[in-house]
């Protein structure tokens, strides 16, 4: 149970809001009227999108009221995309008197969701969580579990490609085969190939030891990451394997194309870290996760690295330039 207290005039105002037949609306309260809750995150692996997220969780959190030090304590997991170190984290966070959980990542998401039934569990760049057995549909979770979705139109991220390289009549994907979310988003890149007359073709890994020969497998005109933990804590891999081939890359997050990608479609972590946490404290406001339905992020935008790209032999035409939102 969560611990929290309602003084007399707040009891007040929701026994007067419930008689008008209304629900009452969490309010944002500060720290200091806010009762203490403890939050246990965990992550799956170190990278720059996840750690903004995280660090948007953190700071959303404090705009809804709870701050370290005051009314909050919160602790920090990773287990480096080692699952039997996931398992034991979830575990001990299981067995502790921790209020609400939150999971970085699918994988960390359906661990936690697996063994903890009793408390809030909410999610952030989960993909696809229906795809996952996290929720019944994204409308009405239906359990103790709901949270943000970093879900990306893989048809607009294409489309993308065609945009920077209209000659592109094949493009390789390199995913993970142990994570859901990749799956799903690979399969649907392989429907919007057909749709865009472009062949798809993919690649499987159990690690990002395997990135590079995955990558150097691929005979295609460009390649295309997804929004996969395993692949991106390599893009680097992916990078050399495309200036090497003189090959356009383009990714599902803008911090790859800072680390050497030429271009992504993607979603800006750090806001939905700040959006997840609205979720949060909602939930510790009384919200049932239930009834709480998953969101999707709530702005695109565009990145280019356009020395990225001429290394891969591809210059970044000048209407997608003006359209990006970071340029380097």
């Amino acid at each position: 149970m969560l611990r929290r207290t309602l003084t007399g005039a707040a009891l007040a105002a929701v026994l007067l809001t419930a008689a008008c037949g209304q629900t009452p609306e969490p309010s944002v309260e500060s720290a200091d009227a806010k009762a203490h809750v403890k939050i246990g995150v965990v992550t799956i692996v170190t990278h720059p999108s996840l750690d903004a997220l995280y660090d948007g969780l953190v700071a959303g959190l404090a705009e809804n009221g709870y701050d370290e030090g005051q009314n909050l304590t919160i602790e920090l997991q990773n287990p480096q995309n080692d699952l039997a170190t996931l398992s034991n984290i979830v575990n001990t966070y299981s067995a502790s008197d921790n209020d609400l959980f939150v999971a970085i990542a699918t994988p960390p998401a359906q661990a936690l969701a697996q063994v903890v039934q009793d408390r809030p569990v909410i999610f952030a760049s989960v993909t696809d969580p229906v795809a996952a057995g996290l929720v019944d549909s994204m409308e009405v979770p239906g359990g103790n579990v709901t949270g943000t979705s970093d879900q990306l139109p893989t048809d607009e991220q294409l489309k993308l490609i065609l945009d920077i390289d209209p000659s592109v009549e094949s493009v390789g994907i390199v995913y993970s085969a142990a994570e859901v979310n990749a799956q799903v988003q690979a399969e649907a890149a392989v429907e919007a190939g057909r749709e865009l007359g472009i062949d798809v073709k993919t690649a499987t890994v159990t690690n990002s030891s395997e990135v590079q020969q995955a990558a150097e497998s691929l005979d295609v005109d460009a390649y295309f990451a997804l929004v996969d933990n395993t692949v991106v804590s390599a893009i680097e891999s992916m990078v050399q394997v495309a200036e090497e081939r003189q090959r356009l890359l383009v990714t599902s997050d803008a911090d790859s194309v800072a680390r050497g990608a030429a271009a992504a479609l993607a979603t800006d972590y750090e806001a939905q870290g700040r959006q997840t946490a609205g979720i949060v404290s909602r939930i510790l406001g009384g919200a049932d996760p239930a009834t709480t339905p998953v969101e999707l992020q709530k702005e695109l935008e565009i990145a280019i690295n356009q020395e990225a790209a001429e290394r891969m032999g591809v210059t970044i035409p000048e209407d997608v330039v003006k359209r990006a939102a970071t340029t380097s």
